[in-house]
């Protein structure tokens, strides 16, 4: 992961952060019958509402991580890698800044969702210690929801 940044994003990556969702998740509309809901997310919106982070390797964005204190967790809403990256280790990197984000926050506890029909996904997260709580449908897609407890300190 040489020659690659870690940073904050800000107005100026909007472009580059609708492409890396768009190319990290086409692949997914067929499986899922729609874009999931990365593609439809309104990232300016997000930029004042979450923390977003992005991996630059040179001038590509190649990551992209979204989260949102929720009071209680740690939402960890979009994780995206540039499919031509992935293995790569970032997703690995992103992650961990998530939780960083939530010891940074005083949280102690990082929740996501991800779809059923993202199957990389159902072995992924376990791998990082995420743990699964419930199946259901939500705002019509059919979502695997995960906990992680972070050990505080």
């Amino acid at each position: 992961m040489a020659d690659t940044c870690l940073r904050r994003a800000d107005a100026t990556d909007l472009p580059a952060i609708t492409d890396l969702v768009n190319a990290a998740y086409t692949k997914y509309v067929e499986r899922i019958g729609r874009p999931p809901a990365p593609m439809t997310a309104d990232y300016a919106q997000l930029l004042q509402s979450s923390r977003i982070w992005v991996i630059d390797r040179g001038t590509t964005l190649v990551g992209l991580l979204v989260t949102e204190n929720k009071g209680d967790h740690l939402f960890l809403d979009v994780i995206a890698v540039a499919p031509a990256t992935q293995g790569s280790g970032y997703g690995r990197q992103l992650m961990d800044r998530a939780e960083f984000d939530a010891a940074e926050q005083g949280l102690t506890e990082v929740r996501l969702y991800t779809n059923q029909a993202m199957t990389e996904n159902l072995t992924f997260y376990p791998k990082l210690g995420y743990q699964e709580t419930a199946r259901g449908s939500q705002d019509g897609f059919r979502r695997v929801f995960y906990r992680k407890v972070l050990n505080p300190g």
